[in-house]
């Protein structure tokens, strides 16, 4: 009986080893069996390679890559990263100690009371956080000077920039310009690669441009296209003062390459790589840069002065277009006409009359509203133009001196040292059409806040471009003259607090005194 179950157990073990056995054979005998095969059987089902192509045939194209390698080694080693400290949002820190708080986590219901009194007696308050953002920039000169946008440094507290060869530098604020969104940095030491200017009027849609910068963190990058448009008008609702004339490319432009070079086929700076325009936010085929031809003369006199003071002459302009050429006696399209003269501004005080349309300053053809306020824009303040208008198909010459626009448009509250606003505002009085715009009380009398300057008191206080100022320490202020006469009183080192009308209600807002911050931190 033991013997007959042995021997039956010992055919349940080896048979699956014999099953395995046979497998393990059958499968080494095929691989033999396909290894044994003659290769040709594949090579014949298999393509040859394409030949590749002849070079005869593709030497245009070879020919226009070479150049494009070349003017992209070329550009470059001038093109910088552009990194900014800024003070920004706030964060929580105590005042048992000056030291950062935890970041705190998101807490579930009944935080409060799990914790209990103890962390109760940590009272918190908000610092200024510091952020670090980036942009590109394009060196000029071989001493140093790097062209970059307004918006980039905008509140920096410190600039460095990086060089294609990793060199990190410090870089200081020569100037900015908020008007064209252009700035000034400047880094020690000389022989530095530069990339020279071009003309921007001589552009022309279909031609090649490079854009230069660095994308959305990606260092030193470099996208080829066309000129899509030159001419683009001011698209900033904000301030329609602010000059047009932009380059329109599809060469892609994407965050962080504000304030990079668009470049020509020659290697010359013909635009400053400044905004996008996406239903996405990132790059649609729709990037705009600031030409030279408004680029140059800025970065010259912030290099020169620190700052820019544009002319103005105080009148609201259109363009002249076939549907209405014929109303004012135009045989074209061309021209800048007068839609509005302000109270009081050089246009005015010129005689300059709503439907001139002026055709020429200085001997200089306007053809557009863009083109005028380029030419006005780039005028010294001060000088006399002659401007010629045509006026009920008649042509006359009208001898206009121009303003500093800030000084015309704004009453400066100023009165602190170094020519700074103490209190960082600029007022205009109320007009009817302000009133239209901001849907204000016929009866309302206080002063627009026309201009806040970023990290001034005012801005510390919350105002904003439209609010209005009624009062001044309890007192009414129906002009900005009274608002900048009680304002000049408030002794050095005291706070001011205001009324003021903003969103469509009325506020108390505390202004502090700069003097007294500076002491302090000082």
């Amino acid at each position: 009986m033991k013997t007959w179950i042995a021997d039956q157990w010992k055919r349940i073990v080896a048979r699956p080893l014999i099953t395995s056995v046979v497998a393990f054979a059958m499968i080494m005998s095929w691989g033999a069996l396909e290894f044994a095969r003659p290769t040709n059987v594949h090579a014949a089902s298999a393509a040859p390679a394409a030949a590749a192509l002849d070079p005869d045939s593709v030497n245009a194209i070879l020919a226009l890559d070479k150049a494009m390698e070349t003017l992209a080694a070329r550009v470059t080693p001038a093109v910088v990263n552009v990194t900014v400290a800024s003070r920004s949002s706030a964060h929580l820190t105590s005042d048992n100690d000056d030291e950062q708080a935890p970041q705190m986590p998101n807490l579930p219901p009944g935080f409060g009371q799990f914790f209990g009194p103890q962390f109760r007696q940590f009272q918190f308050r908000q610092r200024p956080q510091i952020e670090h953002v980036g942009g590109s920039g394009v060196i000029i000169s071989p001493d140093g000077y790097i062209v970059t946008n307004n918006h980039v440094v905008d509140g920096a507290v410190d600039i460095s920039v990086t060089m294609s060869d990793r060199r990190v530098l410090p870089a200081k604020l020569v100037g900015a310009d908020p008007l064209t969104d252009l700035a000034v940095i400047k880094v020690a030491g000389s022989n530095f690669p530069s990339v020279p200017w071009g003309d921007s009027t001589q552009l022309h849609p279909g031609q090649t441009v490079l854009a230069f910068g660095n994308p959305l963190g990606f260092r030193f990058s470099v996208t080829r296209g066309i000129v899509s448009a030159v001419n683009r008008p001011n698209p900033f609702s904000d301030n329609a003062r602010k000059p047009g004339q932009f380059i329109q490319t599809d060469a892609a432009i994407n965050q962080g390459n504000s304030g990079g070079p668009l470049v020509d086929a020659r290697g010359q700076v013909i635009g400053i790589n400044t905004f996008l325009i996406s239903p996405s936010g990132a790059f649609a085929g729709m990037g705009f840069a600031i030409p030279t031809q408004v680029a140059r003369p800025t970065v010259d006199t912030l290099i020169k002065y620190g700052k820019v003071e544009h002319a103005y002459m105080g009148i609201g302009i259109s363009d002249v277009t076939p549907a209405n050429a014929r109303f004012f006696h135009r045989q074209d399209a061309s021209g800048a006409v007068i839609t509005q003269v302000e109270p009081d501004a050089p246009g005015a005080r010129a005689g300059l009359k709503i439907g001139d349309v002026i055709t020429e300053v200085d001997g200089q053809k306007v053809d557009d509203a863009g083109q005028l306020q380029v030419i006005v824009g780039q005028k010294r303040p001060g000088t006399k133009v002659n401007v010629q208008v045509d006026r009920d198909g008649k042509s006359v010459t009208v001898p206009v001196t121009v303003e500093a626009m800030n000084r015309t448009t704004e009453r400066a509250v100023s009165g602190s040292e170094h020519g700074k606003a103490r209190w960082g505002l600029g007022l205009t009085d109320l007009n009817a059409d302000t009133r239209q715009q901001l849907r204000l009380p016929g009866d309302m009398r206080g002063a627009l806040v026309g201009r806040v300057e970023p990290g001034s008191p005012a801005d510390n206080a919350g105002l904003t471009q439209g609010d209005i100022i009624l009062q001044v320490n309890r007192k009414d202020t129906p002009t900005a003259a009274d608002v900048k006469d009680a304002l000049s009183k408030i002794p050095e080192g005291q706070d001011v607090m205001l009324l003021v009308h903003s969103n469509g209600g009325n506020s108390f807002r505390v202004l502090h005194s700069a003097e007294k911050s500076e002491k302090s931190s000082g």
